[in-house]
This record gives structure tokens, sequence and C-alpha cells, in this order.
């Protein structure tokens, strides 16, 4: 077959034409059975594709047809082995990732500037991971990758790990050395599970960091629809044979699939790879460009900068994705969610996400020179308006999240009894739930860690910042669930 091809999504066309009685769910029937206001605004075309899997369409969770050969295809758009489709987003395909090579008691070697599906993982698996320190950048405010060095040091320490977990490239686009990473591991004979959500069009151009596949890790979840062109809710799973088993790792995935998959979703990563398998490399050329335009023209802005090849360098910082735009705003006496607001409401403006000192843009296929203009403009006219209180604000000083004491494992500490206690009052006891900032959804703590002073001062600080603290279940951050302890016996 070739890339020009669209076995699953031309499959869909020619059974919708067919236009067959369908005593099947789903129950809108093609939309005749859907609010009118709703199936106006969606098409029927896109109605009339939102099956089931039924006999001619294939099933998600045994291929035998027009999904296995989509799948086949996108296998080798990313030089995989195997690849396997989501429809419970990069999340979903993370959890099998880790739960394909993690039971109970098994250790897995994870940076702590994780995902939270990475944590939800561990819990589930009843792995006990093992935390690599991030390089941190003290400027920018933000984790950076794991280093070659802390890798070697970390499976010397823990040679029995059952696999390596690392982020290629991280939320805000900057990659460490992968390849040198995964010749390390597998020096241990341990596999290399990649968290790619943010670095699906890095394997479609050379100026771009090397992809997981092709830095030779054994798995990859890649978010399809943050930066490929698929619709929201849709990733692949990537798989090199060999020290993991594609097979067990469908078994895995099929487990933790709904059995009524969207045909929708399903179809828009079939027609996505078709375009980064024939066109990414000129639409990557273009988005490229663009972004170092906006760049540039950023950081011709008073009291704005935006990252670019200058964090090169370090260990950690071994290649950078340059359609992230990092822009440190905190020169401006305002912190990334006063200027993501302030975008909002002023310019109609959206960003990726904001957090104590800076913003994050995504320039994408999607993007073009009037979004550049309108952003570039936005901001200037933001410079000027905090031009007055430019020379009166102290330096900010930068805080970060410290790693807390591993006190319980995740599982042991999730599935606890526990008790409730102000948050003001939790210091020094074991956490029995995740606190994080959403996006980027780095835990600040995770079940089974012991509650610091200082990372207690920093989700204050977020708080009070506005900024989207999430996790317990008290929403209101007042109160937070703990191990519960007794009083000695006098």
């Amino acid at each position: 077959m070739s890339q020009e091809q669209t076995p699953l999504f031309s499959g869909l066309l020619a059974h919708a034409k067919k236009n067959p009685i369908q005593f099947h769910i789903p129950g809108h029937k093609k939309g005749a059975g859907m609010d009118t206001e709703f199936r106006q605004f969606i098409g029927d075309n896109a109605l009339s594709i939102d099956l089931i899997n039924i006999g001619p369409l294939d099933d998600l969770h045994q291929p035998k047809g027009m999904i296995k050969q989509a799948q086949d295809l996108a296998a080798e758009a990313f030089g995989a082995d195997r690849t396997f489709f989501s429809v419970q987003g990069t999340s979903g395909a993370i959890i099998a990732m880790i739960m394909a090579v993690c039971g109970p008691d098994d250790k897995i070697i994870v940076p702590r500037n994780v995902h939270k599906s990475i944590m939800s993982a561990i819990v589930f698996s009843g792995a006990i991971p093992v935390f690599i320190h991030p390089e941190i950048d003290k400027d920018l405010g933000i984790s950076h990758g794991i280093t070659t060095d802390s890798v070697e040091k970390a499976l010397k320490q823990h040679p029995d790990a059952k696999a390596i977990l690392v982020i290629n490239p991280t939320y805000f686009g900057i990659s460490a050395d992968l390849k040198k990473i995964v010749e390390i591991a597998h020096s241990y004979h341990v596999p290399v599970l990649v968290d790619e959500a943010h670095g699906v069009h890095i394997h479609f151009h050379d100026q771009l960091p090397l992809s997981a596949m092709q830095a030779g890790a054994d798995m990859a979840a890649t978010s399809v629809h943050k930066l490929g062109g698929s619709m929201t809710q849709s990733s692949i799973l990537n798989v090199r044979e060999g020290l993991v088993s594609a097979k067990h790792v469908q078994s895995i995935l099929s487990m933790l699939t709904t059995t009524s998959t969207s045909y929708l979703l399903l179809a828009s990563l079939d027609v996505a790879r078709k375009q980064l398998a024939t066109k990414g490399k000129e639409l990557i050329d273009k988005t490229i460009k663009l972004s170092q335009s906006i760049r540039k023209r950023l950081n011709e802005i008073d009291h704005i900068h935006c990252v670019g090849e200058e964090i090169l360098g370090s260990k950690a910082t071994f290649d950078y994705d340059p359609t992230k735009l990092i822009i440190s705003v905190k020169d401006l006496g305002l912190t990334g969610y006063e200027v993501e607001k302030w975008l909002r409401e002023k310019h109609n403006i959206e960003v990726e996400l904001s957090d104590l000192y800076n913003i994050l843009c995504i320039v994408s296929l999607g993007d073009t020179e009037v979004e550049a203009d309108l952003l570039v403009t936005a901001l200037k006219e933001l410079a000027i308006e905090c031009e007055h209180r430019v020379g009166q604000i102290e330096p900010i000083e930068v805080l970060l999240p410290e790693i807390p004491v591993l006190a319980l494992t995740p599982r042991d500490a999730f599935y606890a009894e526990t008790e409730i206690v102000p948050l003001e009052e939790s210091e020094g006891r074991i956490i029995a739930e995740f606190v994080m900032v959403y996006p980027p959804g780095i835990p600040i703590f995770i079940p089974g860690e012991i509650i610091t002073k200082d990372n207690l001062h920093y989700i204050r600080k977020n708080l009070e910042a506005g900024l989207p603290v999430q996790g317990p279940e008290d929403d209101e951050m007042k109160t937070i669930h703990v191990i519960k302890e007794y009083k000695a016996i006098q």
C-alpha cells in the first residue's frame, strides 16, 4: 500500500455511500435521531461515518481489515514495527505502555516532571517510581529533560528496573539526547518508553529533534491530535519489537479501550498520517519559518523574551522544537496567567498554557502570518501598557517545587485509609491524592509523598496567581486527603 492511501477513511466513505439500513448503535442513526441544532452544526457527512465496529468496518480490538491496513501504514510512516491507534488520547496510550512492562512492585525510572497519566499508570500497575531530577531552568522556572549522566546513575543503582520513561520533547519543546539515553538503557537490557505527546511532527522534519523511533526507543505514545492534524483525543502508540512484545501491548491496550471506538477519531488518524507522510516536510518547513519569524519579532519588544537556540548547550537541553514559543513575561511585572487573561479579554487570543513566569504559544500546520501578526501586535501593546511599572518592580524570585520524599508506593497510598486535614496543617503528613497545575499536568505531590513546607508555599503562590491547581477532591484546595495516623498508646 502507498502512503497516499487512506484505507480506513476511504472504507468509511464507501460504507456511508451504500447508505445501509442501520439496526445497530449509535442510536442517532446518521443524525436522524439527534437534536436538530446540533445535527445542523456538525453536518450529515460527519454523522454518516459516526459508526460502530460492525463486520465491514473492522474492530480496533482485533483488527484484520481496514483498521489493520491503516495502522500498518502508520507504522511504516513512523518507522515502527507496530502502531496502535488510541481513541483514549495519549493518556490512554501512556497507561497501556507502562502497564505492558510493569506490574506490582516493579521499578520504573521516570523524570519527576511527568504528566499525570504516567503517575496514574504507576498507581494502576502498582509499580514503584524511581525519580530522576530533571534539569531545572532557574530563569524560566520550568523543568527540562533528564541527562545521560542521571540515566546512567539511576540504572547502576537500579539495574532491575523494568523500564525507563523519557519525555521527548517536553511540553515546552526541549529534548535531551534521546539516542544516547536509549543506548545506555539498552546496555542494561532495559526498554525505553517515550512520552512523545508533544512531538508527532518531529519525525517528519530533519531540523527538529530526533523522534522516539528514530532514536531507537522501544515504545512511544504520540499525540497526533496535538500537532499532527487529527481530531482531539486521537493518538497512536508506536512499538519496536525486541525488549517488548507488540502482542502483549495490544492485549493491555484492549483492556483499557472502550469497545465503542469512535470512527471519526480513527479516520482522522488515518488522514493525518497521510498528510504527515506525504506533505509533512513541506508543511513543517512553513511552520518552522513562521515560528522563527514570530520569535525574532517578539524579541524586539522590550521586557519580553521568547526562548530560542541560546537555551541549548546543557546536557538536558540537547535540542529544541522552534514551533513552541516559550515567552517569558516576568520582566513586565506580570504573571503568565495575568498575560493569558489579558490576551483573552483584550484581543480574543488563547494561549496553550501560562504559569507564574511564562506563556506558551504553539505554532502548527494550521497557522498563518495573520495569526502571527495579531499575537505580536497584542504583546507590543501589552509591553507599552506596562512600561511605566517596569522600573518599579522588584526582581521576581523564581519558585520551583522540590521533589518530596516518597514514603509509600503511590498505589499503597492511593488505596490506604485516609483522613481529611486542612491544607495549612498538612506539613509532614503523607499525601493520598495528586496535586498538580494543569496544564501542563506535572505533579507537585503524588500519593505516598511527604508534604513539605516549600511545596505548600508553591501551591499557595499558584493559587494566588489564579493558576489551575487540580487533583484533590476539595476543588477549593482548603483540605487534603492524607494517610490516616493513629495516636500512640500511652
